[in-house]
């Protein structure tokens, strides 16, 4: 005689364990393979991305990579499959070399093999192959200015990227700590910068390769303290699509303040 009682209940029980097992594996493999959100903490992007931004990465742009299936990169090998070339002026979350547990968004400046050059806060480029440089045209914007720097605002440009999109830059002084410089790009690497231009720690700034976190850190051409430099392309985990979602400084865990705070304009606004 068989407890039909008892025999329900562990049905149940399985039932119950096997759904959440299944939400868990798709979820896992959509984090993985498909698509996966990372908030905006910092003002190196602005006025593209603000802080309290929600932004959804697609995983198969680029192929994928280690970095691709975070937390697990420890344990994979280096290299990419099924893997695409970026476009200058993408917008990409990746990992510094010495810093590859942390996740870090800028924009797509130089490809392998450019040379990129600023003066005075004005971005040249001699794409791999030329002998030219290309000035990038700033358009100033008067109606869009944040507020800070020596001056009391913030100034915005408009630029254009060569083969790539028009954006919005901030430029806080004439002459900022990181407004002069040339920079050769070495092959599989590419080179990041914010559009907040004197608010981010991007590719100006050298990498220190050789205190990697990770000892299997292979040497690379970035040498120094400030920890960002080129970025190799495996240490691209992808694209950013669009903003889902906005909050801005007044939200905090007082569920009233999740609607007080949210940003309607930035809902679902695709990134440019």
């Amino acid at each position: 005689m068989t407890n039909s009682t008892g025999s329900s209940v562990s049905s149940v029980i399985w039932e119950n364990v096997r759904t959440i097992l299944y939400a868990l594996i798709l979820a896992f493999g959509i984090r993985f393979w498909i698509a996966q959100p990372f908030r905006i903490p910092s003002s190196s992007m602005e006025p593209t991305l603000l802080v309290g931004d929600y932004i959804v990465v697609t995983k198969w742009s680029y192929g994928y990579s280690r970095f691709s299936f975070a937390p697990l990169e420890r344990f994979l090998p280096g290299g990419r499959i099924l893997s695409s070339e970026p476009n200058r002026g993408d917008i990409i979350v990746f990992r510094p070399p010495s810093q590859p547990d942390r996740d870090y968004v800028k924009r797509l400046v130089g490809l392998p093999g450019d040379t990129i050059r600023v003066q005075g806060g004005i971005l040249s480029i001699r794409p791999a192959g030329s002998t030219e440089f290309v000035v990038i045209r700033r358009t100033p914007r008067p109606d869009l200015f944040a507020l800070g720097g020596p001056s009391g605002r913030v100034e915005a440009f408009d630029e254009t990227i060569p083969d790539g999109p028009t954006y919005t830059t901030y430029d806080s002084t004439p002459m900022g700590e990181l407004d002069n410089g040339e920079w050769q790009v070495p092959e599989g690497h590419y080179f990041m910068m914010g559009d907040n231009r004197d608010n981010s720690q991007d590719s100006r700034a050298p990498c220190d390769r050789e205190n990697s976190r990770w000892s299997n850190e292979e040497p690379g051409p970035c040498i120094g303290p400030v920890p960002v430099g080129y970025v190799p392309f495996d240490h691209l985990v992808g694209p950013a699509q669009f903003v889902f979602v906005s909050f801005d400084s007044t939200t905090s865990l007082a569920p009233w303040t999740w609607f007080t705070g949210f940003r309607t304009d930035r809902f679902l606004k695709d990134v440019e």
